[in-house]
């Protein structure tokens, strides 16, 4: 049975050192003139246009569309320079990510794709620094919808674009690292796959009802199974 494994990205796949909150930061500050505008703003487990909306009216602001372009082009700007240096924390590749993506690659019923709060350009950005972006031919990003819970279908529907055949709700599982991911799992009838590589614990995770919650990836095989037990 075929199946489409969706990939959150920031403490997933990847950590980026704080690229993208000091590039959000970079663009908010251009706009509005005003230092470390996401102080107090969450933004684990959000979409990038729900979490420039939040700031934006946090300065009394609208996020109409003219604004939302605007800053989305800084923020993709000044990302791209954050990302060439080390930052203020981890930064690298998740445990065991390689060598999942490179396992499933090969295989023709599966097809890997991402499930993300990062704008489209963002995504490609980060994943191209770690060679990661070849892997994925589609996906849904927080370019799409300001509401995480709304990105699974958009991912769906992209997949059958790129030739993928229908698929059911079932047969979609969502890979994150927050509650957030859970709930967009499950707001859309997939299966949720948790791993603590991210900020919350195995046993937060867990309270969230996501079907299978790991540490980490680091222990490829078990992860490969309940790809193909799904």
């Amino acid at each position: 049975m075929a199946k489409l494994v969706l990939f959150d990205i920031d403490g997933t796949l990847v950590l980026t050192g704080g690229a993208g909150v000091r590039a959000m930061n970079r663009a908010l500050e251009a706009t509005f003139g005003v230092p470390d505008a996401l102080r107090g703003i969450p933004v684990a487990g959000r979409t990038d246009w729900g979490i420039l909306d939040e700031a934006v009216r946090k300065q009394g602001g609208t996020l109409d569309a003219a604004m939302l372009a605007g800053l989305q082009q800084r923020y993709v700007r000044h990302l791209a320079d954050e990302m060439r240096h080390d930052g203020e924390g981890p930064k690298g590749v998740m445990p065991g990510i390689r060598e999942i993506l490179d396992r499933l690659a090969g295989r023709g019923d599966v097809m890997v794709g991402l499930l993300t709060g990062n704008f489209e350009a963002g995504a490609r950005i980060k994943l191209e620094y770690f060679d990661l972006w070849r892997y994925f031919r589609c996906g849904a990003f927080g370019s799409d919808a300001a509401d995480r819970n709304l990105l699974v279908p958009f991912a769906v529907r992209r997949a059958r674009l790129c030739g993928f055949p229908d698929i059911a709700p079932g047969e979609v599982l969502v890979v994150g690292d927050t509650p957030a991911d859970v709930g967009c799992a499950h707001a859309a009838g997939a299966t949720a796959i948790a791993v603590a590589t991210g900020p919350s614990t195995v046993e937060e995770l867990r309270a969230t009802g996501a079907e299978h919650v790991f540490a980490d990836l680091g222990e490829i095989e078990p992860f490969l199974r309940l790809v193909d037990a799904e």
